[in-house]
C-alpha cells in the first residue's frame, strides 16, 4: 500500500522510528485538502477543504506490518483513509493517509514543515525508540 505523509512522519529521522522496511519515496501533492497546526503541539493535521493542496511525501509499497504500525504512531486522533496525490511527474495514484479527526485541536494556522520542531517531537512521542 502507498502512504501520504504530510507531518512529521515526512521526516526521515520520524519515518525511521516507525517503521522497519526501507521503502522508496517520493514528492507528492493531496489536492482539496489543507494541513493546519494544532494549537497544542507540534504537529499537524490534515483535513479535506476544497481547493487545498499539502505537499507531501509518499512512500510506495508500504508493507502490512509497517502499515499496522504507523496505524499506531498515528493513534485516535486520525484515520487512515484514500487520497488521490499527484506526484511531480503529474501522475495520480492512489495512496493512504492519515486524516485528522480530532478537528478541535486545529488551530486556524497552517502547519509549516520548516518550523516543525523535530528535537521536542522526538522527545515526546519517539523516547521508546532513541537509541535504535
Amino acid at each position: 500500500m502507498h502512504i501520504f505523509t504530510y507531518g512529521s512522519l515526512m521526516f526521515p529521522e520520524i519515518w525511521q522510528r516507525v517503521v522497519r522496511g526501507s521503502y522508496q519515496a517520493t514528492s507528492a501533492t493531496a489536492l482539496d485538502f489543507a494541513r493546519y497546526a494544532l494549537s497544542d503541539d507540534t504537529y499537524p493535521g490534515m483535513i479535506a477543504k476544497a481547493g487545498g493542496r499539502v505537499e507531501g511525501v509518499l512512500y510506495l509499497d508500504v508493507d502490512a506490518a509497517d502499515v499496522q504500525a504507523l496505524d499506531a504512531f498515528e493513534g485516535s486522533e486520525y484515520r487512515r483513509d484514500d487520497v488521490t496525490v499527484q506526484m511531480d511527474t503529474g501522475e495520480s495514484l492512489l495512496a493512504r493517509t492519515y486524516i485528522f479527526i480530532a478537528t478541535h485541536r486545529l488551530s486556524d494556522t497552517a502547519w509549516e514543515p520548516n518550523a516543525f520542531q523535530m528535537t521536542r517531537f522526538i522527545g515526546s512521542y519517539c523516547r521508546d525508540k532513541l537509541g535504535e
